[in-house]
């Protein structure tokens, strides 16, 4: 318990890991579960049915766990699950979810989290993924895996985020946003997609090729939603190289319940 802030105000009831550090005057409930190695900085507060994985940094001025910013919230037992290796810095705030949905808000694992990032309730973002400062998202949000959101970018309630996807700088996003593209502007539009992301992740040529010819289909065709559909099948059928990638982007449209950016 040395590694506990003397200021600190830890709940007995909180199941924090023995090398759990927790800075000056930061607070912690009892529903509370922190796993190893995870550092929570000066001044954050915890709070609610939350746990955190392990080797997490958390940063100063946090708010994880609150109950959410929903007018229908009647104290309900929801949750706020974060995984492990997660850096979270300055002034974010993460809400537990509502019965209306999960119950629980997810955060998953290797993400990089800026400062005043808010997830509200019932968001589920996977991994790897990278949130500039003041990225907001409404509630019942998914964000895939490797996503990047730019700084000040806001997303509608309900939008869905492909994995891969890039969504840039000061973005309104109301509309769902298929894996790999790369949206940005005012009004939010699609600007083709994340190359210098999937290179750096290790996409063969190939791959981003037949992703580049996905996004043609789909955007650069004139075929209609349903057309486009049947389109990207023949081309997984005739690609098995990207045929994955191009039949992810297939499954999400299936899966959009906002329509997507077009």
């Amino acid at each position: 318990m040395t590694r506990i802030h003397p200021t600190a105000i830890v709940d007995p009831k909180a199941a924090l890991d023995a090398t759990v550090e927790v800075g000056p005057y930061s607070i912690i409930g009892p529903n509370v579960t922190i796993g190893a190695g995870t550092r929570v900085g000066p001044h954050v507060v915890i709070e609610g049915h939350t746990t955190i994985g392990r080797d997490n940094h958390i940063f100063q001025f946090c708010s994880l766990g609150a109950a959410p910013q929903d007018k229908k919230y009647a104290g309900e037992d929801t949750r706020l699950e974060i995984g492990d290796r997660n850096t979270i810095r300055e002034f974010c705030s993460f809400n537990t979810g509502t019965v209306q949905d999960a119950s629980v808000t997810r955060l998953g694992s290797d993400n990089w989290i800026l400062a005043y990032v808010h997830l509200a309730h019932d968001c589920q973002v996977g991994s790897h993924t990278i949130f500039s400062n003041n990225a907001t998202l409404a509630g019942h949000v998914h964000v895939g895996d490797h996503a990047i959101l730019s700084g000040f970018a806001a997303v509608h309630q309900f939008c869905k985020i492909g994995a891969h996807a890039f969504v840039g700088m000061n973005a309104s996003l109301s509309q769902d946003v298929p894996p790999f593209v790369l949206a940005g502007g005012s009004p939010v539009a699609p600007r083709g997609i994340n190359v210098e992301g999937l290179r750096r992740r290790g996409f063969s040529p190939e791959e981003i090729q037949g992703i580049r010819s996905a996004y043609k289909l789909l955007y650069k065709s004139s075929l209609t939603l349903e057309q486009a559909k049947a389109a990207l099948e023949a081309e997984a059928a005739g690609d098995p190289v990207a045929a994955p990638h191009i039949l992810a982007i297939r499954k999400f449209l299936d899966s959009a319940t906002r329509g997507i950016v077009r």
